[in-house]
């Protein structure tokens, strides 16, 4: 008999609704998602760290089972823990009769109440990325555990995303037993250039931003905010200074006044607005490189992106995915914010061979290709199997 698993994550996004709509297509699990942030059914939502409102223009709600439950929060959104209250969701999730229930994200007032609600009644299984690299105060992160071994008590199966995701829920007190390797990943086909139109388009808008062929292009794409640190961008610049390197910054956010500024004094630093999802695999492919420069990133999804077009990946360590994903020397640099001149020796290295830049981002496409969706809707159909042999 078909197994039915609620799925309770606050809005659609690009990263998880292609899977939900995989997992309803492999005919093994039925599941139905229940939405917890319903301001945003429309499709439009407010990204604070963008600075505007954002509609992504891919299809987020075809090919499974979903419903939006009321919000009845004063400050409605995913950005704090009252943000998200639905009094009716326990109460949706108990009509639809589900076998599981697996549960994006604990801190929110409706999630952690389903958690607690619904552990010993059915399996309950967790989705989260935490990791255990951003450094905090001894006595909080010590009271913090405490909490932190209390809410996992309720968890099942948590689902990790990757190593340090996975030192993380062990350190939270589960078991081997109860983790399950379900990678973190975007969708590697509709990144793939089967046919070459995403370079000639790449190729195009190159010659029209006035980009040097020649250069070593290095592109950072997301928010410019300070957890993501893109002012380190500019000192590369300043450092690279006369060298055939040029850097693109493709975003928007509060410190983007204040970039272009700093960045005024180069000419090797193009900016680029908000590119939406239709139009990323053509961006990834105007560079060489992808850097992410976060002081913290619980993953890194835009290098996965990167990494399947196919691009070098430049990545600091304190980013979740760098363990699994950034082999230093083989598909691009890892690097430590306080020694940047480690890696500015590594750029000018590649500078002199230009057969390297290729060979990384080749070895970037190789290694990307498992994690994907598919491994994604494998892990929750074994889960959903040895629920169903209990």
């Amino acid at each position: 008999m078909l197994k039915k698993i609620a799925i309770v994550t606050t809005h659609p996004i690009q990263y998880n609704a292609p899977w939900f709509r995989l997992l309803a297509e492999g005919g093994k699990v039925f599941p139905k998602v229940f939405y917890t942030w319903s301001q945003v059914e429309t499709g439009n939502q407010y990204e604070p760290g963008f600075g505007k409102e954002v509609k992504w223009d891919i299809p987020l709600l075809e090919g499974y089972e979903y419903t939006f439950v009321a919000n009845i929060a004063r400050e409605p959104g995913s950005h704090h823990r009252k943000g998200i209250d639905n009094p009716s969701l326990i109460k949706e999730i108990e009509a639809w009769k589900p076998d599981a229930v697996l549960v994006f994200g604990w801190n929110f007032i409706s999630h952690l109440q389903c958690i607690r609600y619904f552990h010993k009644k059915i399996p309950m299984l967790f989705r989260g990325d935490s990791t255990l690299l951003r450094k905090q105060n001894i006595l909080k992160s010590a009271v913090r555990l405490i909490y932190l071994r209390w809410v996992y008590s309720f968890v099942d199966f948590a689902l990790f995303v990757g190593s340090e995701n996975k030192k993380y829920f062990k350190r939270c007190g589960l078991r081997d037993r109860k983790l399950v390797f379900a990678p973190h990943a975007i969708d590697n086909d509709r990144f793939a250039d089967k046919d070459g139109r995403y370079k000639i388009l790449a190729n195009t808008w190159k010659l029209e931003l006035g980009i040097p062929i020649d250069s070593l292009i290095v592109l950072y794409a997301g928010k410019f905010e300070e957890i993501k640190c893109p002012s380190i961008i500019i000192d590369l610049a300043k450092k690279l200074s006369g060298y055939p390197v040029h850097f693109i910054l493709a975003g928007n956010g509060p410190l983007e006044s204040n970039l272009k500024l700093k960045a005024s004094v180069s000419n090797q630093i193009t900016f680029i607005d908000f590119q939406n999802q239709q139009q990323m695999p053509v961006l990834y492919r105007l560079a060489d490189f992808f850097i992410l420069t976060s002081a913290s990133e619980t993953w890194g999804l835009g290098i996965n992106e990167a990494m399947a077009c196919g691009t070098g990946i430049i990545a600091r360590n304190t980013c979740g995915c760098v363990v699994d994903l950034v082999e230093d020397g083989v598909n691009g640099f890892v690097f430590d914010a306080v020694d940047i001149n480690g890696l500015i020796n590594n750029i000018q290295l590649l500078l002199e061979d230009k057969l390297e830049w290729s060979k990384m981002g080749k070895k970037s496409e190789e290694k990307i290709a498992s994690y994907s969706f598919k491994a994604i809707v494998k892990s929750i159909e074994c889960v959903m199997e040895k629920i169903r042999k209990v």
